[in-house]
């Protein structure tokens, strides 16, 4: 009897082992990315519920009082982790830098091969938000808005395209690539709301034409 269980166990090991395996194979591999936004109709009601007034003025707004690219674990800033979270077979030095990967940019739809190529984009830029209410921020609460890895605020970018966005807000500049706008604003919306930022009339009339084609 006991040879006769231990060959029991022995195929169930076996079989265990096998469909282990297989997983490994047929699991569909993670899709690095940005967090996920709110759905449109969450958005929709979240713009509902912003302040709608001017945008406020620049006087003041310097990127050094929104400290970023902060040390998150190690020798890891925020702009690597974003790079290795957001590209693809991303490789490392000793000193964090990515060194080799290939990156997607949803605005574009370019893919890229060097990390010099990729900017980090802030979903709401600094300036805005600065117009937007976080003038009267404490420099904490800024540090915490430019290096936010909870929220869809940071995604990997072709560069020169981050550059044509510069500060510019939903009524001013969307992505290029079409497919991609509505996840745009619902991350737009999103990241407003969480941070208790304004908009603007005309500001608002473009994420709610956008949300209402999503």
């Amino acid at each position: 009897m006991s040879g006769v269980y231990a060959r029991r166990l022995s195929v169930v090991a076996a079989t265990a082992a096998l469909a282990a395996t297989s997983a490994l194979f047929t699991a569909p591999s993670a899709q690095a990315a940005m967090p996920t936004p709110v759905s449109a109709a969450t958005a929709r009601t979240y713009l509902g519920q912003l302040t709608v007034g001017a945008e406020g003025s620049s006087s003041g707004y310097s990127r050094d009082k929104f400290p970023h690219w902060i040390t998150q674990s190690g020798a890891c800033d925020t702009r690597e982790v974003v790079l290795k979270r957001d590209g693809t077979n991303v490789q490392q030095n000793s000193s964090c830098q990515a060194t080799s990967g290939s990156w997607y940019s949803p605005y574009d739809g370019a893919t890229w091969s060097a990390a010099s190529d990729v900017d980090i984009d802030h979903m709401v830029p600094l300036a805005e938000a600065w117009r937007s209410g976080a003038s009267s921020w404490t420099t904490a609460q800024r540090q915490s808005f430019a290096n936010d890895l909870t929220r869809p605020q940071l995604i990997a970018v072709t560069d020169n395209v981050n550059q044509s966005k510069g500060d510019k807000d939903p009524a001013e500049w969307m992505p290029p690539s079409s497919s991609y706008k509505c996840t745009y604003v619902r991350a737009w919306v999103h990241v407003k709301k969480q941070y208790n930022l304004s908009v603007d009339s005309a500001e608002k009339s473009a994420l709610q034409a956008a949300l209402n084609g999503c």
